[in-house]
């Protein structure tokens, strides 16, 4: 059994997507409190591999995540874009108008509030520290009148019965989470995305100039992400994601931009994820 790291509590977004990636294998997911446990995990010996949320199409990138990218040296070994939907769930036997309070993480509030003030304004809804967190307590402490928004993986593995599904505002809410797993082997074939960081001289056109070397070898950035570097004022380390189809072009795109970039750091090669699944069920 593959112990699997992940940030949050079971039944959470992080579980889903470990579950996605490793489909054909038998999971015990191991609950950290912090990212960085993540990372910590797995050098401890308790996990056998990490899930972890880099970014999501409503609000953006995870800063501090792309900062333990650099800072830990476990290479990321795929990735899995996940909708996330999300339900209004309480324990079984109630209805909508039972419910007078809702308890989620503030991102579930943020991303849900309109249903709330829409369709039941009566409703109090409390910020909690995790959304499977919430619904594991409706099933511990028996709470009626109490709802939570949470996971359909969540309403299944503590018993709740879902009041009111998909109840989003914006449908197309992808998170993108990294894999990171030691012992998988992705096959040079299979690779076609590679994550890279690297920090520029600071002069004009630097960056112009590693952005045409890579359009050149017929790269595709996907994304890219700069961060202050502490210590170096204006200069910054840039975060890059880059798809491709030929892997010896991709190589002889890093042999080009090697020598005008300062510290190439290679965060992972592998299959993307996003271009076979993209509608992410």
């Amino acid at each position: 059994m593959k112990k699997v790291a992940i940030q949050g509590y079971k039944g959470c977004f992080h579980e889903q997507a470990a579950r996605e990636f490793y489909e054909n294998e038998r999971l015990e997911i191991v609950e950290c409190d912090t990212f960085d446990g993540l990372y910590q995990a797995i050098e401890a010996g308790v996990a056998d591999a990490a899930v972890m949320a880099i970014e999501n199409t409503l609000s953006g990138g995870l800063i501090h995540n792309f900062e333990l990218l650099r800072k830990y040296s476990h290479r990321i070994k795929g990735e899995v874009y996940l909708r996330i939907r999300q339900n209004l769930m309480a324990l079984p036997g109630q209805s909508l108008m039972d419910i007078r309070e809702v308890r989620t993480h503030y991102m579930a509030i943020n991303q849900t509030r309109e249903f709330f003030e829409r369709e039941c304004p009566w409703i109090h809804l409390v910020e909690s520290e995790d959304t499977a967190k919430s619904a594991r307590e409706l099933r511990e402490r028996s709470l009626k009148g109490v709802g939570a928004v949470a996971s359909e993986l969540a309403a299944k593995l503590y018993g709740l019965e879902i009041l009111k599904g998909g109840i989003e505002t914006y449908k197309q809410n992808f998170t993108r989470f990294l894999v990171f797993d030691d012992a998988l082997e992705i096959p040079t074939e299979a690779v076609d995305k590679a994550s890279i960081c690297f920090t520029l001289p600071h002069k004009p056109g630097s960056l112009a100039h590693i952005l045409t070397i890579l359009s050149f070898y017929d790269m595709n950035l996907t994304r890219i992400q700069s961060l202050p570097i502490p210590g170096r004022e204006w200069q910054y380390f840039f975060y890059a994601d880059i798809t491709f189809d030929d892997y010896v072009r991709y190589n002889q795109a890093l042999d080009a931009v090697r020598p005008l970039v300062e510290g190439l750091d290679i965060l992972g090669e592998y299959a993307s994820s996003y271009y076979d699944n993209p509608s992410g069920s």
